[in-house]
């Protein structure tokens, strides 16, 4: 019986998904059952697939890798998800993470680094990227009694980086009447009026 573990990739970028896959091919001891160019695609499939571990893209045409996450959950219960984008804001790592993801790196991580990842999960381990790791420290690091949600908090952040509602609606994957809607929020538990006022008062009290 072949114990290599089983892997599946889905990553809508063709390249990277080849050069994910000669990676892992090269290690002994790990078996590529498919590869995908989207959950959509890998849907109808994974069961059959029964992978161990799925390295999966976050930003993918149709449904997204936020929200494929638990629907691998629910079809492969004891199947370990470790996300692998380029995307780095706090409110994807921690919604990730909160779905059910095992690990989240980025896609700057080394080759050593991912196929690290792969065997520390398959051995109860969570797996982050360094810069990740930085993220959900500086988390912990902020002020507690926060009126603010995570949403709301990741989106006055952009706001005090000088990012437009679309962007923050584009990088967030969400629609701009949904950003206004918490930035609307924002103002009333800050009762403040303005942009300006809203990042003073939250840098002041260290709600970002």
């Amino acid at each position: 019986m072949n114990d290599n573990l089983r892997i599946v990739i889905i990553e809508d970028d063709d390249v990277l998904r080849l050069g994910y896959e000669q990676l892992l091919l090269d290690i002994a001891d790990f078996s590529i059952v498919n590869t995908y160019a989207s959950f959509d695609l890998a849907k109808a499939q994974l069961k059959e697939d029964t992978p161990q571990v799925i390295l999966l893209d976050i930003n993918m045409p149709g449904t997204t890798g936020i929200a494929a996450i638990p629907e691998i959950k629910k079809m492969l219960p004891h199947c370990y998800v470790i996300i692998l984008t380029v995307f780095d804001s706090p409110e994807l790592v921690f919604e990730a993470l909160n779905m059910g993801a095992a690990g989240y790196l980025t896609k700057d991580s080394s080759s050593e680094k991912i196929v690290e990842a792969v065997r520390d999960v398959c051995g109860g381990g969570g797996v982050m990227s360094i810069n990740i790791a930085r993220i959900v420290m500086n988390s912990f690091q902020k002020n507690l009694n926060s009126p603010l949600t995570k949403r709301e908090t990741e989106i006055l952040k952009r706001i005090a980086a000088g990012q437009t509602k679309i962007k923050i609606a584009e990088e967030l994957f969400i629609d701009e009447n949904t950003v206004r809607s918490h930035v609307k929020n924002i103002y009333i538990k800050l009762d403040v009026n303005s942009k300006s006022e809203a990042i003073k008062t939250a840098k002041h009290n260290r709600f970002i």
